[in-house]
């Protein structure tokens, strides 16, 4: 990662669920609170989504944990959260998402400087005998990584 960036949460089920086509980045609307706990490191995209109403982009099921600290100010941890995205990249995402097959997930949270950002993927679901091809790959992987490791 390149300096400036500091990894939040990850969304590795959606390499695993998902054929990612492209990657957007977009700002996230946040209370303070919300901040916060994300500064802590609470905060999960795993069960999250994304949709577009009204040329509005939109996270569902995104989980943000309640700032200890926080009192009345703190927010529910899954509300909806609104994207913030150019006008031509809704419009183009909005055109593109009416393909059969294709979704946008959510990859990852994390700073940017020190803005709250959220990496989001053009995706098209894998089959079964897709999934199972990842498996096999990544099972390969681990043997020739642990054969060079103990030929080291």
């Amino acid at each position: 990662m390149s300096e400036g960036i500091k990894l939040i949460a990850n969304n590795k089920k959606a390499y695993f669920d998902y054929f990612i086509l492209e990657k957007y980045e977009a700002g996230i609307e946040l209370f303070g609170t919300e901040v916060k706990s994300v500064r802590l490191g609470h905060c999960s995209v795993k069960e999250s989504f994304v949709r577009i109403d009204k040329a509005q982009v939109y996270i569902y099921g995104m989980h943000i944990s309640p700032y200890e600290k926080g009192n009345i100010f703190n927010k529910d941890p899954l509300r909806v959260r609104r994207l913030l995205l150019h006008k031509t990249e809704i419009i183009k995402l909005a055109s593109k998402l009416k393909e059969k097959g294709l979704t946008l997930v959510p990859l990852r949270v994390y700073f940017k400087n020190s803005l709250v950002k959220v990496e989001l993927g053009l995706a098209r679901g894998k089959k079964n005998y897709d999934k199972r091809d990842s498996i096999a790959k990544k099972d390969q992987q681990r043997d020739i990584d642990r054969s060079l490791k103990n030929i080291k």
